[in-house]
């Protein structure tokens, strides 16, 4: 999958978009992902804070991610392609 990368928080975290906006359930999304993450926060609906390998991921219903901290592109397109496949699939 393809990702628009931004950077933010002065290059510390990377915002990594796909290309269609999705529409995630994150409530689903925090039962299928709390064996592999742990789950900080599932703000009502509006995001899901999670921790993995000591970075926060904050996942969007529309299917953007956020990594803090991280820097490599790569590795933000890596994570969020695993991170959507296991909830779109």
């Amino acid at each position: 999958m393809r990702f628009n990368i931004t950077r933010l928080c002065g290059g510390k975290a990377l915002m990594a978009s796909p290309p269609i906006s999705f529409d995630l359930d994150l409530d689903e999304a925090s039962r299928r992902l709390e064996g592999e993450f742990e789950i900080k926060k599932n703000d009502g609906g509006l995001m899901l804070i999670m921790t993995w390998k000591d970075i926060e991921v904050t996942l969007y219903p529309q299917g953007k991610i956020m990594f803090y901290p991280l820097s490599d592109k790569d590795l933000a397109v890596e994570y969020a392609t695993n991170i959507l496949n296991k909830l779109t699939v």
